[in-house]
């Protein structure tokens, strides 16, 4: 068995720029399982989310690919939060979704804006922590939304 590991041909410079000279990008992908159109509708009514781009798995050009009944599901989507894009699909619908190991945080401008939106986001959810001061935080709190996704709600505390 050969363990040698080849030198990548990828390099990535300390502010983030491939050595192609673009931009690297992480951006979270959630899979809803067959729950998508209503995740996406949620997060424009909690977190005035913007989709950017949706396709179903009906209009996909190569539907040979595509799981059995899922013409109207969401085969990928894109949607904005803020300045943050990330991308949505139902998968394959024939599971439901784990969202397990990561938490998506969510840093608003204010207490007022974080109690609005942890509020929003609990609604069918469960609290994980409630929100409350901490010693890096005027208001920091985590909770589940009602799909199973992780958020840790964050204000930035004031500069002295």
């Amino acid at each position: 068995m050969n363990t040698t590991t080849q030198p990548s041909t990828h390099s990535t410079s300390s502010t983030g720029t491939s050595s192609g000279g673009g931009m690297l990008q992480i951006q979270p992908y959630l899979f809803f399982n067959g729950r998508c159109d209503e995740a996406l509708e949620f997060y424009q009514r909690t977190l005035g989310a913007t989709t950017t781009m949706l396709m179903r798995f009906k209009d996909c050009p190569e539907p040979a690919n595509c799981p059995p009944g899922c013409d109207e599901k969401i085969m990928h989507a894109a949607f904005r939060v803020g300045a943050t894009e990330l991308f949505a699909s139902d998968g394959c619908c024939d599971t439901a979704a784990q969202f397990q190991g990561v938490s998506l945080s969510l840093t608003v401008r204010n207490e007022a804006e974080a109690q609005r939106t942890f509020t929003a986001l609990a609604d069918g959810g469960e609290v994980r922590m409630p929100l409350s001061r901490t010693f890096f935080s005027p208001s920091f709190g985590m909770v589940a939304d009602r799909f199973g996704v992780a958020w840790m709600v964050y204000v930035v505390p004031a500069t002295a």
